[in-house]
């Protein structure tokens, strides 16, 4: 059953190639942008025509997911569970191979996955409930929005509460008063008990043990009052029984300074001594030792070092010895949120471990569309402000190409199948630092890789085994999908082999030059 509801994703297009047609081109990489530079998804406005942009970008999704897991959709039509969350939500269930089947086939019914949805959204700031994204051994990598607090709970207009179509910022101008007096005078002091009560059931229904919180903040301040909460400061302890990380990172105003520094993020260091900045680092000691990092100098990391450690440690999580799932989120869990769910999906796929019958174009495009365009980032508006934190994620891939981000254990990366396309097995690709003529990315002009490229396809350098010889050809490559002038693409992109993991970690990274 579950497979045919993931082939259900594909069916349209199997109907025309029988009926003689031809079926519709594949929406390329081009198109994506496009439509991510123009506009901020909503699930209320991806109905539309069977042709429509919107539509072929979350089909080609399904297409994708259908590849290599049998998995569910949970409908969200016109945004009723979420209106920043995918239409087309996917639950996957297991790797479609039999051996994975009978090894890591979930257990989770849908159907009480979607009631425990349905119960628990309003737990979570703007509805952004706890969702299930990747699959890695059986275990659920999940993301969401923080806890809401009173001020979202009674401050937005009913609709948005219930329903979380409305203004994304439409809060009350109220008093500043605590959860608990809101619950009193309401009349209801089991609001904060029945609303993460579900959340922490669905959390348990996923089987999540950790939840990894990546706000500066114990608490969202916005006129005056907290207008959400956290996992780490309820003061109920209502989340105890999970093992909870405070692990914060800056949000994506800072990546205003990356871009004002021509988009180098060696040297740049978050201010932590600013006044709204209150969450220490809080990692349970048990969670470090075979880490070997001095977690006590977060504060002195610049940008590189505190995303590396950070993905190191969600890395070492979902790769325990145990079955327990991850939760990661920030504030809305729409900026640093994909950003870790998007460096895992794809430090675990070069691995081989996840998507492993997607060529690099492939992933590179799921995890764009579903990571960040389908769940809401608002590049648009982050693209006016400078805050090229989407940028920064694909542009960092060039820091984690080294064994120690690896997720195998014991099996060398070079045992892996070769993937499609000519690499040999101790390749792997790195992006090779260019002269630069602008200090230009998303916000002007940057650099596409199509589908149909040569290094889409796999074709680019390669180290001999046996001599160590290095061929390096530079791909530059262009699109002539018409854009605005603000959004035209250009620039090269360049693959450069190098010691380290032996795994292909062949990406298609916009560069700007």
């Amino acid at each position: 059953m579950a497979g045919a509801r993931a082939a259900a994703a594909t069916a349209s297009a199997g109907s025309s190639a029988s009926s003689g047609n031809p079926p519709p081109q594949e929406p390329g990489l081009g198109e994506l942008l496009e439509e991510f530079s123009r506009t901020q998804y909503r699930a209320k406005d991806g109905s539309g025509t069977g042709g429509s942009k919107v539509e072929r970008i979350e089909k080609r999704c399904l297409e994708l997911f259908g590849r290599d897991y049998c998995f569910s959709v949970i409908p969200n039509t016109n945004g009723d569970i979420c209106g920043h969350y995918p239409r087309y939500i996917v639950f996957l269930e297991y790797e479609s191979s039999e051996k994975e089947k009978d090894t890591f086939e979930s257990t989770v019914q849908v159907s009480k996955l979607q009631d425990l949805i349905h119960r628990s959204k309003m737990a979570r700031c703007r509805g952004r409930f706890v969702c299930p994204v990747i699959l890695f051994k059986g275990k659920h990598i999940c993301r969401s929005a923080t806890l809401a607090g009173w001020g979202e709970l009674y401050g937005r207009s009913g609709y948005n509460y219930f329903f979380s179509g409305g203004a994304d910022d439409a809060w009350a101008d109220v008093e500043d008063v605590t959860e608990e007096d809101c619950a009193l005078r309401s009349g209801d002091t089991h609001l904060f008990d029945k609303v993460r009560g579900y959340d922490i059931k669905l959390l348990r229904y996923l089987s999540v043990k950790y939840i990894c919180d990546l706000m500066v903040e114990n608490k969202k301040v916005k006129f005056g009052m907290n207008v959400t909460s956290s996992e780490k400061v309820d003061k109920a302890q209502r989340y105890a029984d999970f093992t909870l990380l405070s692990i914060p990172y800056p949000g994506c105003e800072f990546f205003k300074e990356y871009k004002d520094r021509d988009y180098m993020a060696e040297g740049l260091i978050f201010n932590w001594k600013q006044d709204y900045v209150d969450a220490p680092l809080s990692i349970p000691d048990f969670l470090t030792h075979s880490l070997n990092i001095d977690w006590s100098q977060y504060q002195c990391w610049d940008l590189v070092q505190q995303t590396q450690n950070y993905l190191k440690l969600l890395l070492s999580l979902v790769n325990s010895d145990d079955d327990s799932g991850l939760l990661v989120h920030c504030i809305s869990g729409w900026d640093r949120t994909p950003l870790f769910i998007s460096l895992l999906r794809l430090s675990l796929w070069a691995d081989g471990l996840i998507h492993t019958s997607l060529k690099p174009a492939e992933i590179l495009y799921l995890t764009v569309a579903y990571d960040w365009f389908l769940f809401g980032h608002m590049l648009v508006d982050r693209l006016s402000k400078g805050e090229e934190i989407f940028f920064f994620c694909f542009n960092f891939l060039k820091h984690i190409t080294s064994e120690e981000f690896s997720a195998l254990k014991t099996q060398r990366r070079k045992s892996l199948p070769a993937r499609d396309g000519g690499f040999t097995l101790e390749d792997i690709c790195m992006l090779r630092r260019k002269d630069r003529g602008s200090t230009t990315s998303l916000g002007s002009d940057f650099s596409l890789v199509m589908e149909s490229s040569p290094g889409a396809t796999g074709i680019g350098p390669s180290r001999s085994a046996d001599s160590g010889s290095l061929e390096e050809e530079p791909l530059i490559l262009s699109t002539e999908c018409p854009l605005e002038p603000a959004t035209t693409l250009r620039g090269p992109l360049a693959f450069l082999p190098g010691a380290g993991r032996s795994q292909v970690f062949q990406l298609l990274i916009l560069k700007p030059f």
